[in-house]
């Protein structure tokens, strides 16, 4: 079989085509464009004059301005307890850029000095320590590209009616960043932790003092004081100058503004793991400490609020994750579940980070619902809507993960629907 036979070969209903058109230079074939050059008596304007010259710090094209964080939302009352996402439907790969992370705050964004700030760690441990960023700064330091994703990400999709809402207002609250710093397992063996531990309480210094517990097994595995993220000091709005990062697990325990961590024999039950970031289920109970994010994937395009412009081949791009682990296969669908055909997944497949899948689609005009489905390395699958809201009481918002449709019209306009 040559490449443009398998680039025409259908791999499931209502268009999907075959995923090897991603997985190898020489499928580019039967998709490729011809480019025109200008002839030299109609160079554009920008080739006739010297461009501007250099500046301190890059900012992007003035042509990518919309480009930006959506829905930016506080509570009433107050100016930073809120929230705002990460425009997904607009990025592609899976490193988020630092000035487009999502932001979730409970109580605005502090202004901290670095020069006064410490971290002190203390409880159960032989040595109370406190630690400057400069301090810090001479420790041994890693570098992991990893997602943070909130609990109430997706959240809205709870609600019983589709509401007409884009991508990124709908799955915003997840980004992947490079992270960097300081193994928390290298700071808790110098305080040297007693043998009745068992948890930890991180703490930030934002003014609503934001406090979890967090099992000490966790601390000791892959947790991480960042100080970096994506190259440079972490942003005040993800935590600057230091916050506590936990590899696939809901992102109101990667505490930022991170200033004390106190080693406990149990947790602290405090009011942001008890009156918040639960799972109420209809039985009248609540589930506390639901860690690990779930395995999840959403298309980014096409998806709400986009519009395919003519029938055609187009590329249906996505992410997908798991706080478990990598991701194994994406799978996706153009009938609504009916039929479903494996994605190309772009590499390296890093474990607990977003993972870019795509796969090739030709559109005929009709309508049609678009679907994807995850499966990490351990087996498990992303839900359906129905499965995931099973037992689950009403009103419960948080870890929702269950698959994304979206509804292509054949105006060609894309929209939230529940299959």
């Amino acid at each position: 079989m040559t490449d443009k036979d398998f680039e025409m070969t259908p791999a499931a209903g209502n268009g999907l085509m075959d995923r090897r058109m991603f997985l190898g230079a020489t499928a580019a074939g039967g998709i490729s464009m011809l480019v025109a050059q200008p002839a030299a008596a109609n160079r554009p304007a920008w080739t006739q004059t010297p461009g501007k010259g250099m500046n301190s710090y890059g900012s992007p094209s003035r042509f990518e301005t919309d480009v930006q964080r959506v829905g930016i939302g506080s509570q009433a009352g107050t100016v930073g307890s809120g929230a705002s996402r990460t425009p997904l439907e607009q990025l592609n790969g899976v490193i988020t850029p630092s000035g487009l992370h999502f932001e979730r705050h409970h109580n605005g964004i502090p202004d901290i000095d670095p020069d006064q700030h410490k971290l002190l760690i203390h409880g159960l441990v032989d040595r109370p320590l406190s630690f400057s960023l400069e301090t810090l700064d001479r420790y041994p330091m890693t570098s992991r590209i990893q997602f943070l994703e909130c609990s109430g990400n997706s959240g809205a999709l709870l609600s019983p009616t589709p509401m007409p809402r884009t991508c990124a207002q709908l799955h915003g609250l997840v980004a992947a960043s490079e992270w960097t710093g300081v193994p928390l397992a290298i700071l808790l063996e110098e305080a040297g932790v007693k043998p009745e531990a068992r948890w930890l309480v991180a703490e930030g210094a934002d003014a609503a003092m934001m406090s979890r517990s967090v099992p000490l097994d966790k601390a000791f595995d892959d947790a991480l004081l960042a100080l970096y993220q994506n190259g440079e000091r972490i942003r005040p709005s993800n935590g600057y100058p230091m916050r506590l990062f936990l590899p696939g697990w809901e992102g109101n325990m990667s505490v930022k503004w991170l200033h004390r961590i106190k080693v406990t024999s149990e947790p602290a039950m405090t009011k942001d793991e008890t009156s918040k970031y639960s799972d109420l289920l209809s039985d009248g109970t609540a589930q506390l400490f639901t860690f690990p994010m779930g395995v999840k994937s959403v298309i980014t395009n096409p998806s709400g609020g986009l519009n395919m412009s003519k029938p055609g081949l187009y590329q249906i791009t996505g992410l997908a994750w798991s706080g478990a682990g990598r991701i194994n296969r994406v799978e996706v669908s153009a009938d609504g579940g009916k039929s479903w055909a494996q994605a190309a997944l772009d590499q390296p497949v890093l474990t607990k980070n977003l993972t870019r899948f795509r796969t090739p689609w030709r559109w005929n005009g009709a309508p049609a619902t678009l679907m994807s489905r995850a499966v990490d390395e351990h087996g498990s699958v992303q839900p359906t809507r129905e499965s995931l809201m099973a037992g689950r009481a009403k009103g419960a918002f948080y870890h929702y993960n269950a698959i994304q449709a979206w509804r292509v019209g054949e105006n060609g306009e894309v929209g939230n629907v529940y299959v």
